[in-house]
């Protein structure tokens, strides 16, 4: 928030605030964009499908790669690796998947290059701990809002404690699940940084603030489609348990049926977003 209370608008001189998080800056442009890169004789933009699975799964994403044949249609590049960016015909449309990064900023970046790309339509799929003793292994979850408890979200969207999932995406997303006949819930989960900081005072505060899970990135994904105007969607599955006085493993990392499960459910949900009426986008940057 600016001195004067409000938040700043388009244009207005860039202003400080007692922590840097909250001095958003709606600018709309940045010295370096992801179409920076290109525009050399020898960079040309990958032909990306416009609709997309950001699948956290990396071993399903390869193995699936590998096994549909499917095309190899760019990289998204990183200091520890390259990670290939797929594309396969399914529901009638060309589909691309990849491994959607851990943690918020590296999602956020390869989400803003597959946005550069062409991409416009998205269906994140991965696991979260659950903060609900109910939740057991496998329980699927809906994002319809998220804790800000990163810090990504803020260079997106002027400081607010959640963001929230556009009500049309979460609702087809829904009736993907319900004609599957999936279970499944609505609802908050809490995205943070701290993958070692989720102390138990944390954890009982965001469960009584009714978060269902924790998980890293949905706050910075939700942010960054609301900033560049595409669909963005996230499911997921219950996997550890943060419910209980002592953190719960589970078995979560080999429930391999599950994680590929969840892959073409998410698949199924980008063709019906892409397929079905765009939902009412806000402006890029407003607070949610």
């Amino acid at each position: 928030m600016t001195a004067r209370g409000q938040d700043p608008a388009p244009g207005e001189p860039f202003w400080r605030a007692a922590f840097p998080l909250c001095e958003f800056d709606p600018d709309p442009s940045a010295m370096y964009e992801p179409s920076s890169h290109f525009g050399a004789d020898w960079l040309e933009r990958p032909a990306v499908p416009a609709v997309a699975v950001a699948c956290f799964f990396g071993d399903v994403v390869e193995r699936l790669g590998r096994e549909l044949g499917a095309e190899v249609v760019t990289h998204l590049v990183a200091e520890h690796g390259r990670h290939a960016v797929y594309a396969i015909e399914h529901g009638g449309l060309r589909l691309a998947f990849y491994q959607a990064g851990l943690g918020a900023p590296l999602s956020a970046t390869f989400l803003e290059e597959m946005i550069d790309y062409g991409c416009r339509t998205v269906v994140a799929c991965g696991g979260c701990g659950a903060l609900d003793e109910s939740l057991v292994l496998g329980h699927v979850i809906v994002v319809q809002e998220a804790l800000r408890d990163e810090g990504t979200s803020y260079h997106y969207l002027a400081p607010s404690r959640t963001v929230e999932a556009e009500p049309e995406v979460v609702r087809t997303i829904e009736a993907v699940l319900a004609r599957a006949e999936v279970p499944a819930l609505r609802g908050k989960v809490w995205s943070t940084d701290g993958l070692y900081r989720e102390t138990r005072a944390k954890v009982r505060a965001r469960r009584e603030e009714g978060c269902l899970g924790v998980e890293m990135e949905a706050a910075a994904l939700l942010a960054v489609a609301r900033f560049r105007k595409i669909r963005l969607g996230q499911i997921l599955y219950a996997g550890d348990s943060l419910a209980g006085d002592e953190w719960e493993e589970r078995g979560w990392y080999r429930a391999h049926g599950l994680r590929e499960q969840l892959f073409w459910l998410a698949a199924e949900a980008a063709v019906a977003l892409a397929l079905g009426p765009p939902p009412a986008l806000e402006q890029a940057g407003e607070a949610p």
